[in-house]
């Protein structure tokens, strides 16, 4: 069993048509996460749309803590791809088309190590145009992939990967009101970004396996437009102390992006330019210790610090212990 999850508040767009035929031919599943502004629609074969009615019926904590219009109910989705034991779930949006190459990915991966640390432009190096990923700090938006020097290509394990999308990829509202334009990356060996080196990942083309899913966990109490880069700075923080990076793949998506309001998406943005290295600091501080047994432990220690250091509100913790609870019985729940 293996899992695409999908949110939406539209009736099927064509990216989702066309992502729900190409998972059907390789085996997999769509889930669709409904919200109150989701129609009522017939959803193509092969896609389980979960409503706002069902979502209360499930016998998680979570669903009725989880505010109402808020893309962090996504994670519905995935504690119902873990509770079906999927060896695989990837995560995407509903403006998200696969490319040809697009193919599901294993947990090894080959990928050329990042041999620095700090903030890294990712994106460089699929890339010659002067362009940086969303939650990347605006003072290390001119950072050029050529400062920093590449290991050889190398065989790894990989619970999270991180694939790119042409056409509109995932970049901030700054970039977009003054560079706006297609995208086409290069078909690069991929990169990986060990300890110590730090890139925000997105939710639009991430591919995740077991080791890592209690860290799939998106938070409520912040910025819609942070939620998820927020949550790809924990996760990187948890791997380190798996043993783990995170890995940047070449284009294997094309987003048609759904109609944004610029100066919206760039209000929506401001904690993070102004938060983002901040959050870094405080999760390198963060004391987490080692092993596969730590992990829900180590996610706690991380919302708990960044709590404490007044980037998140408190409430967010109450959020944070029932995914805990959740994805712990998910689990039990694949294995038995």
């Amino acid at each position: 069993m293996r899992s695409i999850v999908i949110t939406s508040i539209q009736p099927p767009t064509p990216s989702v048509v066309a992502m729900t035929a190409k998972a059907a031919q390789i085996g997999m599943r769509v889930i669709v996460v409904g919200d109150r502004k989701t129609p009522s629609v017939t959803w193509p074969n092969g896609v389980d749309f979960i409503s706002l009615s069902d979502q209360s019926d499930l016998p998680y904590s979570l669903p009725t803590k989880l505010p109402i219009d808020h893309y962090s109910r996504k994670n519905i989705g995935y504690l119902i791809a873990v509770s079906r034991g999927s060896a695989l779930i990837y995560d995407t949006d509903d403006d998200n088309s696969p490319l040809d190459s697009w193919s599901a990915r294993t947990l090894a991966a080959q990928a050329h190590p990042v041999l620095g640390s700090g903030w890294i432009n990712a994106y460089r190096h699929f890339s010659d145009m002067h362009i940086w990923p969303r939650g990347l700090p605006l003072d290390k938006a001119r950072h050029e992939m050529r400062d920093l020097e590449i290991g050889a290509l190398t065989q790894i394990v990989a619970p999270i990967q991180q694939g790119l999308a042409n056409g509109s990829p995932d970049v901030d509202a700054v970039w977009r009101l003054l560079f706006d334009q297609e995208v086409t990356f290069h078909d690069e060996d991929s990169l990986l970004l060990p300890a110590g080196a730090w890139c925000p990942f997105n939710s639009q083309s991430t591919w995740w396996f077991p080791e890592a899913y209690p860290l799939l966990y998106l938070p409520s109490f912040v910025s819609f437009r942070m939620t998820d880069i927020w949550r790809s700075f924990v996760a990187q923080r948890c791997l380190w102390a798996l043993g783990h990076g995170v890995v940047f793949h070449s284009a294997e998506m094309y987003q048609d992006r759904n109609p944004h309001n610029l100066l919206r998406d760039f209000e929506l943005e401001v904690p993070g330019y102004l938060e983002n290295d901040r959050i870094r600091s405080v999760l390198e501080q963060a004391a987490l210790p080692p092993g596969q047994g730590e992990v829900t432990g180590n996610l706690h220690r991380c919302y708990d610090a960044l709590i404490k250091a007044g980037l998140i509100p408190a409430e967010e913790m109450k959020l944070v212990e029932a995914w805990i609870d959740d994805i712990n019985g998910c689990q039990l729940a694949a294995w038995n």
